[in-house]
């Protein structure tokens, strides 16, 4: 296909996107699959995948919930634009149902872009299920594997396998984690991502040369490396959410639920009183089951239907932190499944800088919550344990902390049933609560939420789950080659601090980034940095380019500088101090994207500011005599 052709077709999708958000139109329901659900899930990859597609407005989206009502609800609203959130709707509204998810703050804006970027197959719990003799662990494994490759498959750009390495200090470690490994291996038979396999010491450290060999009255023995998932969590999150807009459900971020509706006579939930925070717009939506999504903050949704539930989520703060790049050798890990404390550590390329982490401790539940200083050290002294290199509080570049919302079901006597496996639950006629688990199960969790509101409101869907076969938008088609198509055909064209138009080469860099996070979609971002002279880079040092503010700010529901800079792309999380620096050029293209004055640009830069102050870099830390207090 020429360029001339991919531009002319790029021309039509604005065109139809236009068309579609001129005038509001009510939410539908999939395709019937009547015929069976092979040509039904053709039907919905169709939909989704369909080169002209583009999501409905938020405009379009807010009046399909405002026109529901008691004679014509929802099948299901969901509470919540997380991970388990975007999936519920996604499998919902894919099983030909009638389906609106709301989010107060932005997709993924909580703990799912605040994770540990693995996608793993839970290796610890084998550990368990052996010693302890525990088929409950052993089934966890299996199910853990059996997402890691369907997350895998379903969003490829998004994910990769990465090979971790695990360092043993004595011969008793090596033979110990070898067989753990080999056990792994063979009990991901056919969804295994690679064998794992022994280093001795001198091939581990070509491999991680800023790996320790002594220390501490110790040397390396060599080590075990062994292969699990790594994605781009938020960016991920996201593609869920349009995914499921593009197949009909009415997704809208930004929007608050302040009560919930209840029949008179039945005491069952039938709706939400919702606020859109964008312009203080008050209505109500229907819907036969609601499903609380709401991470963290599940309680305080349960709470609205009965003041006297009992709390379901015990919160967990897993802190992260980001170094550079010279910390871990790009594609490679290194994972310590047992410190001095007896703690989990591990040091991941991500994104082109190091991820660091993590803690596991008590936290209250907060909207920004915030890495503690002692946090912060913690992982600079354990990593440090592992390291030739002198590791320093001032290589952070960026930290954050994120709230795991542990379950407990809130029938168990005692707090002995906290987990990390998911809990669903219907204590209230009507509301479908799903909390717990992780992002690597999120499709199962969602497909039991399903199934839980499907039983609740005596729903009729047309099929069955697909979801466990059906990319997400981007993903079909794409390979890790596709970035070559973006450096032949396309241009970086960009405006000189002159005014003038200075043509630039698509360079590698670039348009692997671009390829990497928008899927085969990258040639719509490719194509406005060509034609609309949005080419330049917004932060030196970093691939991110002004184009992709305007293509999310008109193609993913973009709304906020604090969207761009901390979901749409990363740059918050990777390099706080060169988010700030990239703000207002972000803010100047939201502002001609969504017509802001200049009241409301200089109201998203405090705010933007505001939450980069919760990102605990070096720079907006204090520090005395070089040392942090």
């Amino acid at each position: 296909m020429t360029a001339t052709t991919r531009l002319r077709r790029l021309g039509t999708v604005v065109g139809a996107s236009a068309a579609v958000c001129g005038g509001a139109i009510l939410l539908h329901s999939p395709t019937s699959a009547s015929d069976g659900g092979g040509s039904y899930l053709a039907s919905v990859r169709q939909k989704i995948h369909d080169p002209f597609a583009a999501v409905p407005s938020r405009e379009v989206q807010q009046s399909s919930l405002i026109g529901t009502s008691t004679a014509n609800p929802l099948d299901v609203l969901v509470i919540g634009g997380g991970a388990t959130g975007s999936g519920v709707a996604l499998d919902a509204v894919t099983r030909g149902l009638r389906v609106g998810l709301v989010e107060r703050e932005d997709f993924s804006s909580g703990t799912s872009s605040r994770s540990t970027k693995l996608i793993h197959g839970g290796v610890r719990y084998l550990e368990k299920a052996v010693f302890k003799l525990d088929y409950g662990q052993l089934k966890l494994v299996f199910h853990a594997l059996e997402e890691r490759r369907q997350v895998i498959d379903n969003a490829p750009h998004l994910c990769h396998a990465l090979p971790c390495m695990t360092p043993c200090f004595d011969w008793f470690e090596v033979v110990y984690y070898w067989i753990g490994l080999k056990m792994y291996d063979l009990v991901a038979g056919a969804r295994l991502l690679h064998l794992s396999r022994y280093y001795s010491a001198k091939e581990s450290t070509e491999l991680f040369p800023t790996l320790a060999t002594e220390g501490e009255g110790r040397t390396l023995r060599g080590t075990v490396v062994y292969y699990d998932g790594q994605m781009n969590d938020a960016r991920l999150n996201v593609g869920l959410a349009c995914t499921a807009a593009l197949a009909g459900a009415a997704v809208l971020n930004h929007a608050e639920v302040l009560s919930l509706l209840k029949d008179d006579a039945s005491e069952r939930i039938i709706g939400a009183q919702i606020r859109d925070n964008l312009t203080g717009k008050e209505f109500n939506t229907y819907a036969k089951v609601i499903v609380n999504a709401a991470g963290p903050f599940c309680d305080a949704v349960r709470k609205m239907a009965d003041k006297d539930a009992r709390d379901m989520i015990c919160p967990s703060s897993g802190v992260h932190i980001i170094l550079p790049d010279y910390y871990s050798p790009v594609g490679m890990g290194l994972i310590v499944p047992k410190t001095k404390d007896g703690r989990v550590v591990f040091m991941l390329p991500w994104l082109g800088r190091t991820i660091a982490g993590t803690t596991d401790s008590n936290t209250p539940i907060t909207f920004l919550p915030e890495p503690h200083e002692d946090e912060i050290q913690f992982i600079l002294d354990a990593i440090s344990d592992y390291l030739n290199v002198k590791v320093r509080r001032t290589d952070v570049l960026s930290a954050w902390s994120g709230i795991r919302p542990l379950a407990m079901d809130p029938s168990a006597k005692n707090t002995e049933s906290i987990s990390r496996d998911h809990v669903v639950f219907e204590d209230h006629p009507g509301l479908v609560t799903i909390t717990g688990g992780k992002w690597t199960t999120y499709r199962s969790m969602a497909e039991d939420a399903v199934n839980a509101a499907i039983k609740s409101g005596m729903l009729t869907p047309s099929n069955e789950c697909v979801t466990n076969n059906l990319r997400i938008v981007g993903g079909e088609g794409w390979d890790p080659a596709f970035f070559t198509v973006l450096t032949q055909q396309y241009m970086r064209m960009k405006l000189s601090s002159k005014g003038k138009i200075v043509p630039g080469i698509m360079d590698s860099a670039a348009a692997k980034h671009l390829s990497r996070a928008y899927g085969t979609l990258a040639e719509r971002v490719a194509a406005i940095a060509q034609d609309e002279n949005l080419g330049k880079r917004l932060a030196h040092g970093y691939p991110f380019l002004e184009a992709e503010v305007a293509y999310c700010a008109r193609h993913e529901y973009c709304e906020s500088a604090i969207d761009f800079i901390a979901r749409r792309s990363r740059l918050a999380f990777l390099d706080t101090d060169a988010a700030g620096r990239a703000l207002p050029r972000v803010i100047q293209i939201l502002a001609a994207e969504h017509k802001w004055d200049k009241s409301r640009q200089k109201e998203e830069l405090q705010n933007a500011k505001a939450f980069l102050e919760t990102f605990k870099s070096s720079k907006n830390a204090q520090f005395h005599d070089g040392k942090h207090v």
